[in-house]
């Protein structure tokens, strides 16, 4: 599969630069390639995972290491090359990485694994970005469609898009045909995506609608169509930054033994001053008559409903997230705090009480090409939460780039 990524790429790259010879004779393909960029980054973390039941406590030390190339432009044209390698430091090494690494042990997502993670060509023109291969695609706050990039084997997109910004206004689609995840090649997915996202910029803040039409390949009758409204923005007022988000969405989800409607909210208030931002937020992953939860399986879902990932698949009863957050500086650096109430949204079956949780994380910059930091998440389970138990899990990074 590496080989016929790689091969594919090269052909498009390829086929790109010598197109345009048409355009200018005196521009070599040759020199359209070493005028690139070599860069990567390396990313060394220790996870330690502890849960209130059977399975043995998780410790991993993990090292990411991503190598890429970016041409250089070509009348619009170039391309990208990427690798990416995680590796399970020896002697630290006991989690379940959930492809058959110790079982007996807590999840630690994050296989062993050597791939391609960008491969792809790319036009740029006049505001228009015509991009196909495999990708990274980020929508918004990646609540819907993201990189998974907290993971060491972040998720990527084998697609086509194409991107149009003309003055406040941005249109963005893509078709995609896989999904590669966080599971290294064992938990790729192939795919016939439709994404759609449009945004409008005002003096007050952004307004986008989007339709994200969801369909596993060579799964008989299964789709998954949300559509939806975002609007974010900020202000100030009398020196302080007032900050303000609404979010609504609806989902359709049709497959086999499920033909379900849920919906989305979320509404966020914050304030910003001397340098630390505070933000109350309430969202609600609704529940069709708790038989259905709503789903968001291409989002960056650590970034969501807490960072010991409880919640990573919505209950068949829904989800409510009251989350209180404040951010600040310290030492040259960024802290986080913050403490989420769960419940359930559909509480017909008796289950109201899942819990709650809090997160506290530093981390800092040394340099340009260097970083640290710490994390910790303590999820309580509420008396409601099936399957939850009390979780731990603390995280210590160190990361390089050039």
């Amino acid at each position: 599969m590496t080989r016929k990524i790689i091969r594919q790429t090269s052909l498009l790259l390829g086929a790109a630069l010598l197109c345009g010879n048409a355009l200018a004779e005196n521009t070599s393909f040759t020199s359209a390639l070493s005028d690139g960029t070599v860069y990567g980054d390396f990313r060394l973390r220790y996870e330690n995972v502890d849960q209130d039941n059977a399975l043995q406590d998780a410790n991993a030390l993990t090292l990411r290491s991503r190598l890429g190339y970016k041409t250089g432009n070509y009348h619009g044209l170039s391309g990208v090359l990427e690798f990416e390698d995680s590796r399970a430091i020896a002697g630290v090494d006991d989690y379940n990485d959930t492809q058959g690494r110790t079982p007996d042990h807590s999840v630690v997502a994050d296989p062993e694994t050597t791939e391609v993670d960008q491969a792809f060509a790319q036009y740029t023109n006049a505001g228009f970005s015509g991009r196909i291969g495999r990708q990274v695609i980020t929508l918004d706050n990646q609540r819907f469609v993201g990189a998974v990039g907290w993971r060491q084997d972040r998720q990527t997109f084998d697609a086509t898009r194409l991107t149009y910004a003309i003055s406040d206004l941005t249109l963005d689609y893509a078709y995609v045909t896989k999904h590669n995840r966080i599971f290294a090649q064992g938990g790729d997915q192939d795919a016939k995506d439709h994404l759609v996202n449009a945004s409008y910029q005002s003096s007050l803040g952004v307004l986008t609608g989007y339709a994200y039409l969801l369909e596993l390949d060579n799964v008989p009758d299964n789709s998954l169509d949300t559509y939806g409204l975002r609007y974010t923005g900020k202000t100030d007022l009398d020196g302080i930054g007032v900050l303000y988000e609404l979010e609504y969405a609806t989902q359709e989800a049709d497959s086999t033994g499920t033909d379900a409607d849920a919906g989305y909210y979320k509404a966020l208030a914050g304030v910003q001053a001397a340098g630390v931002t505070v933000s109350l937020a309430y969202e609600v992953l609704g529940s069709d008559d708790g038989n259905y939860g709503f789903s968001t399986p291409l989002a960056t879902l650590h970034a969501f409903n807490g960072w010991a990932d409880q919640f990573l698949a919505t209950p068949n009863s829904g989800l409510k997230d009251l989350v209180v957050t404040a951010v600040g500086t310290l030492a040259g650096g960024k802290w986080v705090l913050a403490y989420h109430d769960f419940s359930a949204d559909d509480d017909a079956a008796g289950t109201d009480d899942f819990g709650s949780e809090v997160d506290v994380a530093y981390h800092r910059g040394f340099g340009q090409n260097y970083s640290a930091g710490i994390k910790y998440a303590a999820y309580m389970a509420g008396d409601d939460a099936a399957g939850k138990v009390d979780t731990n899990k603390l995280w210590l990074t160190l990361g390089a780039k050039f």
